[in-house]
């Protein structure tokens, strides 16, 4: 499902002249063949992991949970950090955010993907676009 969906959302948006795009999924890291499958092509990918010491992640997600299942997605957050510096490749580029503005944290990704963000109506048609 996630292939398809994202195949059937990267193919309207590549229509309409985008060439780039930022998948934002957690464990898409570890999934570069199906992000390539559904972009089609030979896509170059960069994989990026945004990291977060325990104490920042219980903070953040502290600011997001307001009932009762704190401790629940605290120990769910700690397991898939563990389990992705397992097992994403060490081609993954990993980028701290613990106590960083969100700004800085943005010029590590842009610069880890080589890519210098232009305006959507840029003339060249080197667009490009988040997607969540």
């Amino acid at each position: 499902m996630t292939e398809a969906n994202l195949a059937a959302v990267w193919g309207n948006y590549a229509a309409l002249g985008y060439r780039r795009l930022v998948y934002t999924n957690t464990v898409s890291v570890l999934e570069p063949d199906l992000i390539a499958r559904a972009m089609g092509g030979a896509p170059r990918i960069v994989a990026v992991l945004l990291t977060a010491d325990d104490e920042t992640a219980r903070r953040r997600l502290g600011t997001r949970e307001i009932g009762s299942q704190l401790d629940a997605h605290v120990a769910r957050s700690g397991s898939m950090a563990r389990h992705l510096e397992a097992t994403a490749p060490a081609s993954v580029i990993r980028v701290p955010t613990g106590g960083r503005a969100v700004t800085a944290v943005a010029r590590d990704v842009i610069a880890a993907t080589g890519w210098a963000p232009g305006p959507p109506d840029a003339p060249d048609g080197d667009r490009w676009l988040e997607y969540r």
